[in-house]
């Protein structure tokens, strides 16, 4: 299948070119229940899993009966740290757990073939020859993206350098990601992809 690729060489540059990819990264059928696998996957392994509570053991003090068993008219009770009382353990106490959810390679790729080649036939994928800032401005993309025609993007460069990145993090729906650190969750947060060549490429190595 083919590419358009635009031309950033000059800034009035409209010139488009077209290029091959391999159809086995960006011609697959969109398949929902995968990449919901894969995404919620992704999404529970990013939680910490480190919250702790105290139990009715671990809470400090209540050692001692605080009162005999019988013939005081009051209930039964045999610690102060009961959770029942103020100050206790709690009942069912929050111990640290791992949140993450086995994902293999193979359906991790379907599924990053599946998410690209949906962006590619909704036209919410569009790739330059090269994307790079002078200087650290956010004017200067923001001017970019509109000669582009994109909004809130997520820019995948095969090399961000230090311009691209402090020139976007002002931006609050834009991000920008290098080719090999994307991930499904981010590439569906967005309106649109924005994507160099080399990142195409090595992106489609990565899938093939």
């Amino acid at each position: 299948m083919e590419f358009a690729v635009k031309s950033l060489a000059t800034e009035q540059s409209a010139e488009q070119r077209a290029i091959q990819v391999k159809d086995a990264a960006f011609a697959r059928e969109y398949q929902q229940s995968l990449v919901h696998q894969v995404v919620v996957a992704h999404l529970a392994g990013a939680r910490q899993g480190s919250v702790q509570q105290k139990s009715r053991s671990d809470a400090r003090g209540g050692g001692r009966k605080p009162w005999r068993q019988k013939r005081l008219g009051r209930a039964r009770a045999g610690t102060i740290r009961s959770p029942i009382w103020r100050g206790g353990g709690v009942t069912f106490a929050a111990r640290p757990r791992d949140y993450s959810q086995k994902v293999n390679r193979k359906m991790y790729r379907g599924a990053m073939r599946s998410i690209l080649s949906e962006l590619h036939r909704s036209e919410r994928l569009t790739i330059v020859d090269d994307l790079a800032l002078q200087a650290p401005k956010t004017c200067a993309l923001v001017s970019l993206l509109a000669s582009l025609d994109v909004t809130r993007p997520l820019i995948v460069h095969h090399d961000p350098g230090a311009n691209l990145i402090l020139a976007a993090r002002n931006l609050p729906h834009v991000a920008v990601f290098e080719a090999r650190e994307i991930n499904p969750v981010a590439l569906l947060s967005h309106e649109s992809v924005l994507m160099t060549e080399p990142a195409l490429r090595l992106i489609e190595e990565m899938l093939s």
